[in-house]
């Protein structure tokens, strides 16, 4: 997949997650990620936050199963937002999720 910048739409939720190029090594709990939660577009709409701290938010781990798209590229802003997946998974566990990063070469 290259060494591009890695994006995550996780639908439900409607949070994008950007692992960085470059920066990140060893255990993905500890990757510097960015988190775009789309709901809260006016009050803190992104920020930069450990995957362990997204991974343990109730809201995260109340709402398997998730339906995550790997996208490069989206068209639009906000309610126009169109991802072009590469790929969909849907994950009901903390492991699914770690083969879906792995199944990428993140």
């Amino acid at each position: 997949m290259g060494n591009e910048t890695k994006k995550f739409h996780f639908m439900e939720m409607d949070w994008l997650v950007y692992f960085p190029k470059d920066g990140n090594k060893g255990k993905y709990l500890g990757y510097n990620v960015l988190l775009i939660d789309r709901k809260k577009v006016a009050d803190e709409p992104e920020k930069r936050i450990t995957l362990h701290e997204i991974l343990e938010t109730p809201e995260f781990e109340k709402s398997y199963p998730h339906t995550v798209g790997y996208y490069k590229e989206a068209s639009g802003k906000s309610a126009e937002f169109k991802p072009e997946y590469l790929e969909i998974r849907r994950i009901s566990t903390i492991e699914e999720f770690w083969l879906f990063l792995n199944a990428l070469d993140i």
